[in-house]
């Protein structure tokens, strides 16, 4: 029998979607199933971009040019220069979504052996594109004590080496919610100036910050355009994950001629994606300011909720739509899986990411799951009282998450 390649048995399977057979089995077995593991929302896509797709009226469905159409690329140009980004539609490709902008930069940026800098606990995918490419992840552990906040600088240098060309960051981030400051940012600035490296900025919440703190992006700081390559998609922003549509933006010349070459090797962007993201970018900011509201609503509930339980800590993130919470639990992954498998309340029962899946480093996040808040404050609340009831009959529970400073102060 012919064998399956070293990279495939070595590549990663998804904390996100790993017990999807288990959730869809429950709910053969009639549990509702609340789900927390994954990034959908839930909120309306703008009717611009709807029907911007219902208006469509072509006689060939054809491809479109390999760095996207120059009209949505435009359209591009006038959202990122009205957040202060000074760009041209030659600094932007358009990708298959963000995954694709990922994958395109680092096969522009990075030969196998090279090494990429990731704070952790990270969007799980990073490992997987990682391992596509034969790069290694060089994680550098931040902690849920002090809400996942960047780590020291000095952290960061110990870590390279010859081999190391890159960092990679996502702000606000998934899985943890924090929200990198401007300082955080310019002393990142600093290091990879000095060591001249690639500053990837996974930009996919950039709506999504709350309590009136203000985003700032890599591209923001002044003498950095060679090492900034951003990173978006319209899945989150526009709640349009099934458009699979996203970019990769830089200022640096030979980047992006590079990544044009990997964009025409997969021909094309979709078409009926791009007539809807023009649309997107004129959608008013009443619709983000009503998403914004909800999403702190939301996020204040299940922190809250989170919180009240015996023996679970939560940090308060400042943006994105996701929080990751330790949990008195011996393993978040087979915690995850019996909750799926094993129990039900009210024949209700929760889907979680273990956050074992967000780290590199062996043996961290075993107690600690990703929630996302995708779905309305009623059933938010009822999955809470339901994974609260969990926890109290776990077999596996230990007698208490470990304590914490700080408390449950806001970070």
């Amino acid at each position: 029998m012919p064998k399956i390649s070293h990279k495939g048995q070595q590549m990663p399977a998804s904390p996100i979607r790993k017990l999807t057979p288990y959730a869809d089995k429950a709910k053969m077995h009639g549990k509702k199933v609340f789900h927390l593991n994954i990034g959908q929302p839930d909120i309306a896509t703008p009717e611009g971009m709807l029907n911007a797709i219902k208006r469509i009226d072509f006689k060939v469905w054809a491809y479109t040019a390999s760095e996207g159409t120059l009209s949505y690329r435009k359209k591009l140009v006038e959202y990122y220069n009205k957040l202060g980004y000074n760009i041209s539609p030659e600094n932007i490709i358009v990708t298959t979504g963000g995954s694709e902008a990922i994958t395109i930069a680092m096969m522009s940026c990075l030969d196998p052996g090279d090494e990429v800098i990731i704070p952790e606990p990270f969007y799980a995918n990073y490992n997987g594109f990682a391992c596509q490419g034969g790069i290694e992840v060089k994680p550098i552990l931040s902690h849920i004590e002090n809400g996942f906040a960047l780590p020291p600088i000095a952290e960061f240098e110990k870590l390279i080496g010859p081999n190391t060309k890159a960092i990679m960051i996502c702000s606000p981030n998934n899985p943890t919610g924090y929200l990198y400051s401007k300082e955080e940012l310019e002393a990142l600035k600093d290091l990879a100036l000095k060591h001249d490296l690639y500053l990837y900025s996974d930009e996919a919440y950039r709506e999504f910050c709350y309590d009136g703190r203000s985003f700032t992006s890599p591209m923001h700081l002044d003498g950095l355009d060679e090492n900034v390559i951003v990173l978006d998609t319209v899945s989150k922003r526009y709640s349009a994950c099934g458009a699979r549509l996203g970019c990769l933006i830089t200022k640096n010349k030979a980047v992006i001629a590079t990544a044009l070459k990997f964009a025409q090797a997969r021909l094309s962007p979709g078409m009926v994606e791009q007539i809807a993201g023009e649309a997107a970018v004129d959608t008013p900011d009443e619709y983000f300011e009503k998403v914004n509201k909800e999403y702190t609503n939301r996020r204040n509930a299940i922190v809250e909720a989170l919180n009240h339980m015996e023996g679970v800590f939560c940090p308060n993130p400042g943006g994105a739509f996701y929080v990751v919470a330790k949990l008195p639990i011996d393993d978040a992954d087979k915690f995850c899986q019996w909750m799926l498998e094993s129990f039900s309340y009210n024949n209700q029962t929760v889907m979680m990411a273990p956050a074992t899946g967000f780290y590199s480093t062996p043996g961290a996040g075993t107690d600690e799951v990703r929630l996302a808040y995708v779905l309305n404050i009623d059933d938010i609340e009822k999955a809470m009282i339901c994974l609260d009831e969990g926890l109290k009959v776990y077999p596996g529970r230990t007698v208490s998450a470990k304590s914490l400073a700080g408390s449950h102060e806001s970070v």
